[in-house]
């Protein structure tokens, strides 16, 4: 039997000792969700170290359990480098066994070049500090780590065709972040799908999505909009997200055909022909 030698995160000793003065207060992970209002699911994906507590959740886990504000206390120091809509994600993304994703108008940021994102980063703040781009770097090529590693998750990518089309930083830039996204796919990193301008309405053409998969957790969804993100644990919501990506992708390009579009878009751009 093969041992998981690797060290616990902060996180994960976090989940670990939830887990531990839960079962010494004799409760099931049903019965403390009650106590705190939250799916049991949610308190798996916290004992798992997947997910923190909000500061609310943490101070009912501690009235819940009569832990004297321990879990609340130690929330602070876990503190994420990402929005707080996001962190959650980041942390689920680093663990999933599969991870589907639509991108609605820009390249997904496990995937995008270190100029692209700064390009990205650029339009969000007009006004910034060269610290704040570097942070903001830092914390994108963190994300890029599930792409390397033995340990790696299946990444299915759909592309809605705004995505090839949008120039972010120029046109040498953007060709150099298409023909990035199509090597990735070409050496079997991801499996690439472009929804192409031509099928019309289709159910994701509202929001960003990404839905996750674990090896001993329920699934998970999450939307993202501006500003804002909800990540969504409940099954009917997960299942329908399931079922909108499903149908988005019965409508895409092959993968052979996608990588043809992604890169001749790349040289549309590059030679100035968008």
């Amino acid at each position: 039997m093969s041992v998981d030698r690797r060290p616990r995160t902060p996180r994960e000793k976090y989940g670990e000792e939830l887990r531990l003065r839960r079962i010494a207060a004799g409760l099931t992970q049903e019965q403390l969700g009650e106590l705190i209002v939250c799916s049991p699911t949610l308190i798996s994906h916290y004992e798992a170290g997947r997910r923190l507590p909000k500061p609310d959740d943490a101070r009912r886990i501690d009235q819940a359990l009569k832990t004297d504000g321990f879990f609340t206390r130690w929330l602070e120091d876990l503190e994420s480098k990402y929005a707080h809509y996001f962190a959650a994600v980041a942390e689920l993304e680093q663990q999933a066994t599969l991870i589907q994703q639509f991108a609605l108008s820009l390249v997904p940021g496990v995937f995008q070049t270190e100029d692209y994102a700064s390009a990205l980063f650029r339009a969000y703040r007009p006004t910034y500090t060269a610290e704040e781009l570097d942070e903001f770097l830092v914390n994108r090529t963190k994300r890029r780590q599930i792409l390397d590693g033995s340990e790696q998750p299946v990444i299915w990518t759909l592309l809605d065709e705004t995505v090839l089309r949008r120039r972010v930083g120029g046109p040498q830039l953007m060709a150099e972040q298409l023909h990035k996204i199509a090597d990735t796919a070409e050496a079997g990193r991801l499996r690439l799908h472009v929804l192409p301008y031509g099928v019309g309405a289709d159910p994701l053409q509202q929001s960003l999505l990404t839905l996750m998969s674990f090896e001993d957790s329920a699934p998970v969804a999450y939307a993202e909009g501006f500003l804002t993100g909800n990540l969504m644990d409940d099954p009917a919501l997960v299942a329908a997200s399931q079922t909108a990506c499903a149908l988005a992708l019965s409508d895409a390009l092959s993968q052979q055909e996608s990588l043809a579009a992604v890169r001749a878009a790349a040289e549309e751009h590059a030679h100035g022909q968008q």
